[in-house]
């Protein structure tokens, strides 16, 4: 029973510290949002501010591998590069540290009342009731993040105090004493900070145990040092597991955040060690406390960060050796930003989707300009392929948007997050449709080839003339994504109206060649799938622009059909401007037939 006694306050100290922690970073992350992530994304164009914002960084949310993991999403996704994020894994390290030089304030000492305040025993109690009053009287949710952040911070406090108070009687203890000279064999001590650590995975906590632990009077430099050294390598163990199944710089940047860890552990292992073989460091002996604790867990980081920043170019190419490119030279299209670590914050998310729509845009472009040049020109087995190759992804990243878009929708979602999920799901089926009227397209010339079948000189004139208008409405169509510029988006309507007048005008000229007996009946049906698949690939254009339009207007009342009306009556002077521009630059490129001249009055 007295054991029970003895035990029982310490498990509930280490529970306390750990959930106090937890509580901690989980608040401050929910407050900060996505800008911590896009404050690494956008200030890493150099090295000592990518370390500065890696140390600030991890300071704040309290987990260096919480960071490495968001560089490595950062890198398997394509936003930032392996030699940007190299500084920032680096500044993580030092700012893991920042935990243990808080939790040295339970060395203050003194009477007076300002630094009794200052101390764990004091302070934690009043701000748990502080952070309970708050969560109680508010229902916001800002303010009930702030109250968690507040009660985590006293129960880690709290926690600490709670563990100090069960191991300062053991100081007494020879057992107790004999264990932690064990400690002090430097391979022994490894491996015990490097299993605590990858235990609990947190090497705030390991620190903060072994900042406990000094109550006990018996914790010197030689046990210290060596659990510190192990703790680093045992925090390696998420972010490995994290690379797992991601792209070759993903799991570069794990590598980066081990191999630096591994550097610290020779450094001071052999550095200090060594030494003291030859000079018998008498202060190897010495007494610390969780203040001293502190210095040495955050000088390992700090000095092994300052000797490495001058060789961030070697480092990388280090790890490009470890981890080699393979043979295949070509830029695979992937859904490797879709990552899981990005669902905690919805907008980063669905930026995330929008990069993949990036490319979807961009394979459609390439897609379409296939399908022209093969119906112009003759089919071609090989551009084919790269067709194919473009239509898979489109359809797997329909797929992966649809799937990705369900998770991000469990979390909380403002209403603005609401219209840009909705603009996603919408113009990833779209763009995925074009995808589809290019194969058919590619089907209608490849049945050209098979029946050696051509169009006469002036139709092939009229199909070339209705590819540039459908590739410029293309453009038009993804300069508005990509730039969310009402400006562009009112280019895209009248585009789409104008080709309508082409295909309209083409099956005109088309039906007069049939009873002039210039064109045949079977060439006119693969004429006639050409037009339908190009007027169909300009309407999803429009689409996507009503929905850019939609969501930029953020009208719950949004009526796309009285707004394409509005547009055609002449509401906004800019769309018949742009129609007649148009017409001049496509349309009047097709000369009417004889007795479709006769019927346009023309």
């Amino acid at each position: 029973m007295e054991t029970i006694s003895k035990v029982l306050p310490l498990l509930a100290g280490i529970g306390m510290f750990l959930y106090g922690m937890n509580l901690m970073a989980s608040s401050i992350e929910k407050l900060a949002g996505a800008k911590l992530e896009r404050t690494m994304e956008r200030f890493t164009d150099n090295r000592w501010k990518g370390l500065l914002l890696g140390t600030g960084v991890t300071a704040i949310i309290q987990s260096s591998a919480a960071t490495s993991i968001t560089m490595i999403g950062f890198v398997n996704a394509g936003i930032m590069t392996l030699a940007q994020t190299i500084p920032v894994i680096w500044g993580a390290n030092i700012g893991s540290t920042a935990t243990a030089q808080l939790l040295r304030l339970g060395d203050l000492s003194g009477g007076g009342v300002f630094l009794s305040m200052l101390k764990p025993s004091s302070f934690a109690p009043v701000i748990i009731v502080v952070g309970a009053f708050i969560m109680l009287l508010s229902k916001k949710r800002k303010p009930k993040n702030i109250a968690n952040l507040l009660i985590g911070f006293g129960i880690l406090f709290w926690g600490m105090t709670t563990m100090e108070g069960t191991f300062a009687p053991l100081k007494d203890s020879a057992q107790f004493k004999e264990m932690f000279i064990s400690f002090s064999n430097p391979l022994i001590g490894i491996l015990v900070g490097f299993l605590l650590t990858a235990v609990i995975q947190s090497s705030s906590a390991t620190v903060g145990i072994l900042q406990a632990l000094s109550a006990s009077g018996t914790i010197t430099v030689a046990t210290a040092l060596p659990i510190l050294l192990g703790q680093n390598i045992g925090k390696c163990v998420p972010v490995v597991l994290a690379s797992i199944g991601n792209n070759r710089d993903a799991k570069r940047a794990s590598m980066c955040y081990f191999l630096f860890n591994v550097f610290s552990l020779f450094l001071f292992g052999i550095g200090v060690y060594g030494l003291d073989a030859i000079l018998d460091f008498a202060a190897m002996d010495n007494v610390v406390n969780r203040g001293n604790i502190a210095t040495m867990h955050t000088g390992i980081n700090l000095i092994a960060a300052l000797i490495l920043m001058p060789f961030v170019k070697q480092y990388d190419r280090l790890l490009h050796k470890l981890i080699k490119d393979s043979g295949d030279v070509k830029e695979k299209l992937t859904l490797d930003c879709l990552d899981d670590a990005f669902l905690k914050n919805p907008q980063v998310a669905m930026e995330q989707c929008r990069k993949v729509l990036f490319d979807m845009c961009t394979v459609v472009k390439e897609n379409v300009a296939i399908v022209s040049d093969m119906v112009l020109n003759g089919y071609n087995e090989k551009t084919l392929m790269d067709m194919k190759v473009g239509e898979e992804f489109l359809d797997k990243s329909e797929a992966g948007i649809n799937a990705y878009m369900v998770n991000v929708t469990y979390h909380t979602m403002t209403e603005e997050d609401s219209h840009l999920a909705t603009e996603i799901l919408q113009s990833v089926s779209d763009l995925e449709r074009i995808g589809d009227y290019c194969v058919n397209l590619s089907e209608t010339a490849e049945y050209m080839f098979e029946n050696k079948s051509s169009f006469t000189p002036e139709a092939k004139e009229e199909i070339k003339v209705l590819f540039d208008a459908v590739k410029n409405v293309i453009d038009l169509m993804v300069e508005a994504y990509k730039s969310n510029d009402p400006d562009y988006i009112a280019y895209v309507e009248p585009m789409e109206e104008v080709i309508d007048d082409i295909v309209d005008r083409m099956k005109s000229n088309h039906i007069m060649r049939l009873r002039n007996g210039i064109c045949t009946a079977d060439n006119g049906i693969t004429f006639t799938e050409i037009l339908t698949n190009t007027e169909r690939i300009s309407d999803h254009c429009s689409n996507i622009a009503i929905y850019l339009m939609q969501k930029l207007t953020v009208n719950k009342s949004f009526d796309r059909k009285k707004y394409q009306d509005e547009l055609h009556k002449g509401v906004d002077p800019r769309y018949r401007k742009y129609i007649d521009m148009y017409k001049k630059e496509y349309l009047d490129r097709i000369q009417c037939e004889k007795g479709v001249r006769e019927a346009e009055g023309m």
